[in-house]
């Protein structure tokens, strides 16, 4: 005979399904999902940051005297490439120098920019998980902006610490402890991160569950890249040449956007099934 537990849990798990379906194109559930396509603003997430964030992120690795491979070493450490994807991805990016020898005040001001509208993106798609309108409905233009360059900040913040500490160190991420502050400042970041973006709309505590399950999400991709898209960096660069390790780094993208918004919409899936009244039985 089944248990109220097993029904619970089945019940969980046929909504998450069902919750998953409608926002990657399936057919709406009983209590819908706004008619978000998350594979569609993964795409969206990919293009948007190669485009705008990522070319900001080049000139302040380039800045930065203590990382001599600039950018190409952050991508590295983020998609955990092994020895051999390394001197291909390094091949991708202008050494530090010449990036900031070709970087004019106008070239940064624009860069700016673009890492403003990158937010915005990121800022959309979470108001979509949580079906909310556009914050700018809500709010002035100068404090939406505000919040989208706070974001921007965070961001950049969050990926210097784990550049200029200990932290990046291979020793050191491995250890228990250092992989347990790693998740810490993730999980700290992933939750500031969406409250900001959603301009204060949503709590705290609703907020947590995302944050959680986005870094345990992240630490699997960190995983996957490490066994699927290392080798085919190498793989690619050797069969098409630089555009193919191109294409990977542009697909490990799309999953990276695809965890940040699953992620949260599982943190919200989650938040409303704790809150929602059980039936007694």
């Amino acid at each position: 005979m089944e248990s109220s537990g097993d029904r619970n849990h089945a019940s969980l798990g046929r909504r998450l399904i069902r919750r998953f379906r409608t926002v990657t194109g399936g057919k709406r559930g009983d209590d819908g999902g706004g008619g978000q396509e998350l594979m569609a603003r993964s795409m969206g997430f990919a293009a948007m940051g190669f485009l705008t964030l990522v070319p900001l992120l080049i000139v302040l690795a380039a800045a930065d005297p203590t990382q001599a491979a600039g950018f190409a070493r952050w991508l590295s450490r983020a998609l955990s490439a092994s020895e051999e994807a390394q001197p291909e991805i390094r091949q991708l990016f202008a050494p530090p120098r010449r990036a900031l020898r070709t970087t004019t005040s106008f070239s940064l001001a624009a860069l700016a920019v673009f890492g403003v509208t990158f937010a915005a993106t990121v800022q959309t798609g979470y108001e979509r998980v949580w079906e909310l309108g556009p914050a700018r409905r809500d709010s002035s233009y100068g404090r939406v902006l505000a919040g989208q360059v706070l974001w921007l900040c965070l961001l950049i913040g969050y990926l210097l610490v784990f550049t200029n500490t200990a932290l990046w160190r291979q020793e050191v991420i491995s250890s228990p402890q250092g992989t347990a502050a790693a998740l810490v400042i993730t999980v700290l970041f992933l939750w500031a991160s969406q409250k900001i973006a959603l301009g204060g709309r949503v709590g705290w505590t609703a907020l947590l569950p995302g944050a959680c399950a986005t870094t345990a999400a992240l630490l699997g991709l960190r995983l996957f890249s490490r066994l699927v898209f290392s080798p085919l960096i190498v793989a690619n660069a050797v069969a098409y040449g630089p555009v193919g390790a191109v294409l990977v780094v542009q697909s490990w993208l799309v999953a990276v956007g695809f965890v940040v918004y699953g992620g949260a919409l599982a943190g919200r899936i989650l938040y409303e099934e704790a809150r929602r009244p059980r039936s007694p039985g």
